[in-house]
């Protein structure tokens, strides 16, 4: 039997953020998609009982865990400096983010062999984006990436420019991209759930937190500018990010409240309920490596406006309207004559659903995972 070794530990850490959403939905479908002979073992670092047991509910046909001697915040330091005394059972590793056991090995004669995933490189390009600690250890886990790792997975080809201008990694680079998540499905207690989360009738969506590089205050200004289209904005996100509140940015740009508010942490069926509602999402974000909510808001045929930043041009390809970034002070007015163009076209605003639909149906987590497989079989 042979085994891929995943390191699953950011599905259970304090704040698994989209990286440990990300690394149970390719770690399930690695599972289900696992050749003849080939079977998924995790990779955890040391903790309580109830958290193994989460781990191995929520990824049935799981072989077992892994575990670590040391818990996530001594292993994390442990990983960074290249202190490990084994390489987490050895053989083949898949890590679906940095936090990997990256050392010198020989992958011909000892046949161990790392991957590791890189979703953005914010560290570099926007570290006000992470605290302090977090871009060092970012910083860190690349170099070693850069000298140790077998390979490198980035969601978009856009990423893999990127990171091979500003790194020398040689072939190493593989472009897999991830999906919607698993579960969004429209629940039969719809009506009662969209009045459960204060749903209106018609209204704006879009994704994301305050940090600037999301662009989400761009889009909020955008909407209290003269003649910009008049309906509610629901943001999928934390209604504050630092010090900043979206009710005072809201405020800020002239609209009234309760105008704009936002929905943190849904569950996969309220989502869906939200998203099946929307008449148009925006995805006005500076900088991305991959955006699952564009994909999300397709699959439900929402029409689409995004920014041209390349990674969320290549994913939406062309089923949603482009917006460009340049001249930031226009911005949000770019932003909301697109969204208004949306509104006020039904047929244009049919035909981009359409379109939606069909490019949702370019990503999967199974196509995911058989290159995954693919990826490690060619290693």
């Amino acid at each position: 039997m042979t085994t891929l070794r995943v390191v699953v530990d950011q599905i259970i850490a304090p704040a698994p953020g989209p990286i440990g959403l990300y690394s149970e939905e390719i770690t399930r479908a690695l599972i289900q998609a696992a050749p003849r002979g080939c079977d998924v073992e995790g990779i955890v670092s040391a903790t309580q009982r109830e958290k193994y047991e989460r781990l191995e509910s929520a990824l049935p046909g799981l072989r077992g865990l892994y575990t670590t001697t040391l818990p996530r915040r001594e292993l994390a330091a442990a990983w960074q400096l290249g202190l490990t005394t084994s390489n987490s059972g050895g053989g083949m590793i898949h890590a679906p983010g940095l936090f990997a056991p990256l050392r010198r090995h020989d992958r011909v004669n000892d046949g161990v062999q790392v991957a590791v995933t890189v979703h953005d490189l914010l560290a570099w390009t926007h570290p006000s984006s992470l605290s302090a600690p977090a871009v060092a250890w970012h910083k860190a886990m690349m170099r070693r990436a850069r000298k140790h790792a077998d390979a490198i997975v980035v969601p978009s080809h856009a990423l893999a420019e990127e990171l091979m201008e500003r790194f020398s990694v040689g072939d190493r680079v593989r472009v897999i991209p991830g999906a919607a998540r698993t579960g969004l499905v429209l629940p039969s207690d719809a009506d009662k759930r969209a009045a459960a989360l204060g749903l209106p009738e018609r209204f704006i969506l879009t994704s994301g937190t305050l940090e600037p590089r999301k662009g989400v205050a761009a889009l909020v200004e955008g909407l209290g500018n003269p003649g910009g289209p008049d309906l509610p904005l629901v943001v999928l996100g934390a209604p504050s990010w630092g010090d900043v509140e979206l009710a005072a940015v809201a405020d800020d740009a002239g609209l009234p409240e309760g105008r704009v508010f936002a929905l943190d942490k849904l569950s996969a069926s309220d989502l869906a309920v939200v998203l099946s509602r929307a008449a148009v999402f925006v995805a006005p974000s500076l900088s991305e490596g991959f955006s699952s909510s564009i994909i999300e808001a397709f699959a439900f045929g929402v029409p689409v406006v995004h920014s041209d930043a390349p990674a969320l041009v290549e994913v939406a390809s062309d089923a949603g309207i482009v917006v460009e970034r340049e001249d930031a002070a226009g911005y949000p007015e770019r932003l909301a004559e697109a969204v208004t163009t949306v509104l006020e076209d039904p047929t244009r605003a049919e035909r981009m659903g359409i379109a939606g639909r069909d490019r949702s149906r370019a990503f999967s987590w199974r196509d995911a995972a058989e290159r995954v497989w693919q990826l490690h079989a060619d290693l």
